[in-house]
């Protein structure tokens, strides 16, 4: 793989080239999903490209192939600098990019079990007992289990002389189970919605989410949800539990801190956002205990925002984004750093495949834990709603109001859970909502969600995000019903 990197590189004529990397990808995925007792899919892919960026005239070119002969690696390294040319006729500055060192590394994350070691046979026996498990509860209708794994090789070469070899294992599996009676439907996902949980991990996560386990359970609450009551309407305190904060936190955070959208680079897929410049560092985003990070480092934890290196080569950071409740960062590239000041990128740059030019995305976003249990937390709540797992989601193109629908609620009264509540809703203002957190969950509580569905560009990528998060409270929030 190297080998040709460091050829498509000797096709750039460095005297027109001021800077150029070069990315060399070989992936291989496997996806097994079942449904009501019987083998959904089954479907392995494997994949080896190169996509070549230059930057020439002070523009960007990006090109791309899976031919990797020697003279389609000289046509894509000269179709790169060609549309550099090309796009250097309409531009309006220069792009300058931030200093980086030269890195020289090797890195393989860290996994128990690689997940290409067990047998297709092996991935479905296990999915099938989940699925035996949910549907022995009278009353469930429909259920689907999943198993996703990845493993990427990427080769990163640079004219700066960086030389990166990075692979990363991503095992992923969930089970969602569906009750229909009288014209009404009841979903219960576990351990999240959108196939589950996913990390970056070995297959050592099936044994740790335990899918077989926990799915007799979520089948019942899926039943047990048609003879609950429709969740209230009006001003309530919500707690969140984790994966359900995890993708508050992923739109009303995440997307709007990315500073390719701040800027006006990248609008054509979910808008901008309302993070001007002018208010970096200006901006009470949250309440005093609202500290949210943007983590790439394995320290973190084993995210799908995890990796040694961005596909720029810049090293893996851990960034504040909110301190004590202010607003105090972006997500940056070498391109972009300069834009708030910094005169380094903070390493967010990344693709997701080797016919697509990286773009800023979003690593682990990340609410650092509180003080709290949640025992405690609920004890402490007179007049709330436990809201449990995303159905639903709506959010403006700025990032700033949005509706979440949730699968199952519980009513809260006077420090004790009271009834299972269906359909729960709750709608608020990115800001006035981070404002109102009162409590947060300790560690033991906390949880790094894995979102591998993540989209942005144009053409598309679909991306992998982390968000840790341990559940929250929320004061004074407008809650209502998401389904009628």
């Amino acid at each position: 793989m190297k080998y040709y990197a460091e050829k498509a590189l000797s096709y750039l004529d460095r005297r027109e080239v001021s800077y150029a990397d070069v990315r060399v990808i070989e992936s291989r995925e496997r996806d097994i999903t079942t449904k009501n007792g019987k083998m959904g899919n089954a479907a392995s892919e494997e994949s080896l490209g190169i996509g070549v960026r230059a930057l020439v005239n002070g523009c960007w070119g990006f090109a791309s192939t899976d031919n990797l002969s020697p003279d389609s690696l000289a046509a894509v390294a000269h179709r790169a600098v060609e549309i550099a040319r090309a796009s250097a006729q309409a531009k309006k500055a220069d792009i300058v990019l931030a200093p980086e060192l030269k890195i020289v590394d090797t890195w393989v994350s860290p996994f128990k079990i690689d997940p290409f070691s067990t047998s297709v046979e092996q991935n479905l026996s296990l999915l099938l007992r989940a699925d035996a498990e949910a549907r022995a509860v009278k009353g469930i209708t429909l259920v689907e289990a999943s198993l996703h794994m990845r493993r990427v090789r990427q080769i990163f070469l640079s004219t700066e002389g960086s030389a990166i070899d990075q692979t990363r294992v991503v095992t992923g599996a969930g089970i969602e189970t569906f009750s229909f009676q009288n014209n009404d439907i009841q979903k219960r996902s576990y351990p999240n919605s959108f196939r589950g949980q996913y990390q970056l991990k070995g297959y050592e996560l099936l044994d740790e989410i335990r899918l077989v386990e926990t799915a007799r359970r979520i089948a019942e609450e899926a039943v047990g949800l048609h003879k609950a009551e429709q969740c209230p309407q009006g001003k309530r305190s919500v707690i969140l539990e984790s994966s359900q904060l995890g993708l508050q936190i992923h739109e009303s955070i995440g997307h709007p801190i990315e500073l390719d959208r701040v800027l006006g680079m990248e609008a054509n897929y979910a808008g901008t956002s309302f993070l001007t410049l002018d208010k970096l560092r200006n901006l009470r985003y949250g309440s005093e205990i609202v500290n949210v990070v943007a983590d790439a480092r394995l320290e973190h934890g084993p995210g799908l925002g995890t990796f040694a290196y961005d596909d720029e080569g810049v090293p893996a950071q851990r960034t504040d984004i909110i301190k004590d409740g202010q607003f105090t960062g972006y997500l940056s590239s070498r391109e972009t750093a300069a834009a708030i000041g910094e005169n380094r990128s903070n390493g967010t740059m990344r693709a997701d495949g080797w016919n697509r030019i990286p773009l800023i995305r979003m690593t682990n976003i990340s609410l650092l834990p509180g003080t709290w249990s949640l025992d405690d937390l609920i004890a402490s709540t007179d007049d709330g709603i436990l809201m449990e797992t995303n159905r639903s989601w709506s959010i403006d193109d700025r990032r700033y109001h949005f509706q979440f629908g949730c699968e199952l609620g519980w009513e809260i009264k006077n420090g004790k859970k009271v009834r299972m509540l269906k359909n729960p809703s709750y709608s608020g203002i990115t800001t006035e909502f981070w404002n109102s957190c009162d409590a947060i969950c300790d560690q033991n509580h906390w949880t790094l969600w894995g979102t591998p569905n993540c989209g942005k560009g144009q053409p598309s990528q679909t991306m992998g995000t982390g968000h840790g998060a341990a559940p929250a409270r929320f004061r004074n929030v407008t809650v209502g019903i998401a389904y009628a």
